[in-house]
């Protein structure tokens, strides 16, 4: 099955409207065919509005962050998946080890974000992975396993889902699961869904995340069921990240 890639960039908490917008303006006229190679960014909350206005002609996806699991209502701090749908955003992150971490995200809490993001038609980009120890006591596969299967939990449609493998002691830490050891949890991931959800496991897009950066993305790249990266640090820099989208010819 012919799975475009998708390339990734998580800005997490940096860059302000005008750092974002220079960003954007060195990267464009390196974005590669679209029919080849699909390319998103994923800016604060604040950048969002703007760099959707400027991307408008251009084949730049926009993703959020994060989004609560409400249309709307009481919930100060909060921004909806219709919110984000209005304004052009195409991808939300869902689950990223730093909500999880340092805001208590559940699985359950997950599961009702990347319900709610299919509800109102944005592609939820969900993160999954595990954390130094369980992988040093051989617990990775039933970590991501867990968080797999609960946060797609009573969902029956899954055409438009990306997963993002993400091994927590890898994430702004230098270190970076050896693509091999990368490829064989793709693997199981793309296994547990044949398993449930049949025919759409060749579909399903894994990206693997966990410090990308030019100097490994071919690498990783070259296995079969790594299809993309989310990027963090390295997407900051426009020309790192030029790189690394366009791993294939650069």
């Amino acid at each position: 099955m012919n799975r475009t890639p998708l390339i990734a960039g998580n800005w997490k908490m940096y860059k302000t409207v005008s750092e974002a917008l220079t960003w954007v303006k060195a990267v464009l006229p390196y974005l590669p065919n679209p029919d080849e190679t699909e390319v998103a960014v994923a800016p604060p909350f604040t950048a969002l509005y703007p760099l959707a206005e400027f991307l408008k002609e251009s084949h730049l996806k926009l993703a959020a962050q994060d989004v609560f699991w409400e249309k709307e209502g009481a919930y100060t701090g909060e921004v909806s998946p219709t919110m984000l749908k209005d304004i052009g955003c195409e991808y939300v992150i869902i689950g990223h080890s730093e909500r999880r971490q340092y805001f208590g995200e559940t699985d359950e809490i997950v599961a009702k974000k990347v319900k709610a993001a299919f509800t109102y038609g944005l592609k939820p980009i969900l993160c999954i992975g595990e954390r130094l120890e369980e992988r040093e006591k051989g617990e990775t596969f039933s970590v991501v396993k867990r968080q797999l299967f609960k946060a797609l939990t009573d969902i029956e449609k899954i055409d438009t889902l990306v997963i993002a493998y993400e091994p927590v002691w890898a994430i702004g830490t230098g270190k970076t699961a050896l693509p091999a050891q990368a490829q064989e949890v793709h693997a199981y991931l793309r296994q547990l869904i044949a398993e449930k959800w049949g025919e759409n496991a060749n579909n399903i897009r894994i990206l693997y995340g966990g410090s990308v950066k030019p100097e490994n993305i071919k690498a990783l790249m070259a296995e079969d069921d790594i299809d993309g990266v989310l990027v963090g640090g390295a997407s900051l820099i426009a020309d790192s990240f030029i790189k690394i989208m366009c791993y294939g010819v650069r």
